[in-house]
């Protein structure tokens, strides 16, 4: 009876998870199509967790920078760790790790499921196992991230 009610468990976990990411995701999506086919640049900014490990995150939607530039300003507190699906190629502007965020679908969140927690070194020491029982959906969101500064590209 424990092992089912275990396995109930992950499948709930899983589904909640499927939900909480797709959902927003979806319609962000739809709402940003019209918004990125205008010629706003991208954004990029460094996020730390309890490792203190640096990491580079691209935004791309205008209201989610707005809302990472609040985080760092103090203008809100709201929502201050990330979330999003990570790709497991490394990207240009994040050299020392072996993946990225996928822009459009990072957003930010209070609390999450313990599902999609994980530090940077712990995601790149696993990054062959995520997207199974580890990440499931290569949904990534460490609990403990935050945003420390904007990088100006220039």
């Amino acid at each position: 009876m424990r092992r089912i009610t275990t396995r109930i468990g992950m499948l709930a976990a899983a589904a909640l998870l499927a939900v909480t990411a797709a959902g927003p995701a979806q319609g962000e999506q739809v709402r940003g199509a019209a918004h990125r086919t205008t010629t706003e640049p991208a954004a990029y900014f460094v996020m730390t967790d309890v490792t203190g490990t640096e990491f580079v995150v691209r935004l791309t939607e205008a209201d989610k920078i707005q809302h990472a530039r609040d985080l760092l300003s103090g203008a809100t507190t709201s929502r201050p760790h990330l979330i999003g699906r990570i790709d497991r190629r490394p990207a240009p502007y994040n050299p020392h790790w072996s993946f990225h965020y996928l822009s459009d679908t990072v957003d930010f969140f209070d609390f999450a499921i313990e599902v999609c927690d994980a530090t940077t070194p712990y995601v790149e020491e696993h990054l062959d196992e995520a997207g199974g029982a580890f990440l499931p959906g290569l949904m990534w969101c460490p609990w403990s991230s935050r945003l420390v500064r904007e990088i100006h590209k220039g």
